[in-house]
């Protein structure tokens, strides 16, 4: 039964509301319990479906901090991470959901805790010349969910994402080239260059990065020869 449980409140966290949540617990249990943890519970999933995140946040904390060994302990938990995700609240988002899945590293809401952490990068995901740590991580998170595992819808989704990491990792480093071309600093550049055509060779940057390689190549044979 407590496996059921665990299963029943999983169904509803990544995509029902706190009705769907009742009738599931009530058709396993047989009944309407009712209690201060559960209370907590449903008040949380109103705020949370009524997009008062905050008060998500706080109900569900309370119902952590509180009732720490409830059976909807586990709702609490992966809710307040969705709060924080539609908070924009990254960082704190990716601890709640991280913190999930050392806890419960077996339970059938990880590809879908993953993926969120995924979603988590990808959202701060900025134009070519900024900082490119988020498409970064979220290239990793998506690799890493679908390697383990493939078969699941949300390994599916992180796949999709992908080629919009790629592309903005590839641009950046295009960006970079170009800065050192037109600096005439050409070894870098070409380096640059390079990595694009052997790191993202069909994101939408290769044709791009073969004329500068040949170029860099060219200026760099020049000043050979003038020295």
């Amino acid at each position: 039964m407590k496996r059921l449980i665990v299963v029943a409140v999983i169904i509803v966290l990544v995509g029902s509301g706190c009705s769907a949540l009742k009738k599931s617990w009530n058709a396993l249990t047989g009944k309407d319990e009712t209690g201060p943890a559960q209370e907590l519970a449903w008040n949380g999933m109103d705020a949370y479906e009524d997009g008062d995140y905050k008060d998500a946040i706080e109900y569900f904390q309370k119902l952590k901090d509180w009732y720490p060994f409830s059976k909807y302990a586990i709702l609490a938990e992966l809710k307040i991470a969705d709060s924080h995700y539609y908070l924009k609240q990254y960082d704190e988002a990716i601890l709640a959901y991280e913190e999930f899945e050392k806890l419960h590293p077996r339970n059938e809401a990880v590809p879908y805790v993953i993926y969120q952490i995924g979603l988590c990068y990808y959202d701060q995901i900025d134009t070519i010349d900024r900082d490119q740590t988020p498409a970064r991580k979220a290239l990793e998170t998506f690799q890493r969910l679908h390697t383990q595992y493939p078969d699941d819808q949300y390994a599916r989704s992180g796949n999709e994402h992908i080629p919009k990491c790629l592309k903005s990792l590839a641009g950046n480093e295009y960006y970079i080239g170009m800065f050192y071309y037109k600096s005439k600093h050409y070894s870098a550049a070409l380096q640059r260059f390079m990595a694009v055509l052997s790191n993202y060779p069909d994101v939408g940057y290769h044709q791009k990065a073969l004329q500068y390689v040949a170029k860099c190549e060219a200026s760099i044979a020049e000043d050979r020869i003038e020295n």
